[in-house]
């Protein structure tokens, strides 16, 4: 079954060279219940609210398998928040879940797959800018962007909750089909 392995929120604004000049992308894993409300979990910050944020984009979830292929690709290890995730699930293929599709997390939390991650410069500087030159275009071409969420059923959710796939629209495109039409 599906599982969440950690809730992520911000561990501090770091200054960043794109036009908000800070970043919100430092997240970290809690280990205590956090409460899940219109825009995310609360004590996580969204410092680009207009391509990062609002209630289309509240969450972040990322899949454990797409971390560890980034793993072995990178030589490093990658904790949850590494991403800029703020959910960190295993035993769900998060890039493939179709849009519309919903989840319960735990007992109380209700979301709906939204969009796609784009990758952006930012991203790219806090994997290491010089030191992995090319990564927007190696991310998106690996196709395992994960996928915004939208929260549904405010409540709680923590590290170890179950993660249940309530419904999926048939026919709809995938996370991964609206980012890379052509495939």
């Amino acid at each position: 079954m599906p599982t969440l392995l950690a809730a992520c929120v911000v561990a501090g604004l770091r200054p960043d060279a794109g036009t908000v000049g800070v970043t919100a992308i430092d997240k970290r894993a809690v280990e205590t219940p956090v409460k899940v409300g219109r825009y995310g979990l609360y004590a996580d910050v969204q410092a680009d609210r207009r391509n990062h944020g609002g209630e289309d984009k509240a969450l972040y979830a990322y899949a454990q398998e797409d971390a560890d292929y980034w793993s072995a690709q990178l030589g490093r290890e990658l904790p949850p928040g590494w991403f800029g995730e703020n959910l960190r699930v295993s035993g769900l293929e998060v890039s493939r879940a179709r849009v519309g599709e919903r989840w319960r997390i735990g007992g109380e939390v209700e979301v709906e797959v939204t969009l796609p991650r784009s990758p952006c410069a930012t991203f790219a500087r806090w994997v290491g800018g010089a030191d992995e030159r090319g990564w927007v275009k190696r991310f998106a071409a690996a196709g395992r962007l994960g996928a915004y969420l939208r929260v549904v059923h405010f409540g709680h959710v923590r590290a170890g909750d179950s993660v249940e796939i309530l419904s999926a629209p048939v026919g709809a495109p995938t996370v991964l089909d609206l980012f890379h039409p052509a495939r």
